[in-house]
């Protein structure tokens, strides 16, 4: 890991920064943000960790904090999920897939298909709730009952795809 800013936005010129949330959100909504989109069981020990801690100046000295505040359980570094958590807020993550998966189904065409790979059980549960949503009312037909998910190869040779899960379905009645 390199050391930098502490910012995560996908866009430099809006909204607020991950440094803006580690230094000024309060504790019990900072882990209540890691709990729910970083689904971080450690959520309470690390948001105190990171209120005792503050000013959290970069991304090293917030991942030695949390690495302090909650020990290495497999192979994820203990900081992995807080990061995911604050990038997610940042970008205001679960707000931009709610919004495609309600405008994608009027923007293809019918017998075109909607594909979605999610890369956390949050997220492709909302994918999965829209797609079977689809189908009862009769504008999409499910094409992968379940996520279909990469092989032990693929894994190998790009670790980050571990996680991601793939779902399907084409358009009935649309456009």
């Amino acid at each position: 890991m390199t050391d930098g800013p502490l910012d995560m936005r996908m866009s430099q010129d809006t909204g607020m920064t991950a440094a803006d949330l580690v230094n000024y959100t309060a504790e019990k909504a900072l882990a209540d943000l890691i709990y729910q989109l970083g689904e971080e069981r450690g959520s309470r020990k690390i948001a105190r960790a990171i209120v005792r801690a503050r000013p959290i100046k970069s991304t090293l000295h917030l991942a030695d904090v949390v690495s302090r505040a909650v020990p290495r359980t497999g192979r994820l570094h203990p900081a992995t999920k807080t990061f995911m958590a604050l990038r997610m807020a940042v970008n205001d993550e679960p707000g931009e897939l709610d919004q495609l998966l309600n405008i994608a189904p009027d923007l293809v065409n019918s017998g075109g298909r909607i594909v979605i790979i999610s890369f956390m059980s949050s997220e492709d549960r909302k994918v999965k709730e829209k797609f079977k949503a689809l189908g009862r009312e009769g504008r999409a037909e499910i094409l992968t009952k379940h996520p279909l998910q990469p092989g032990d190869q693929e894994i190998s040779q790009n670790p980050p795809s571990r996680s991601a899960k793939l779902r399907a379905v084409a358009i009935t009645g649309g456009m």
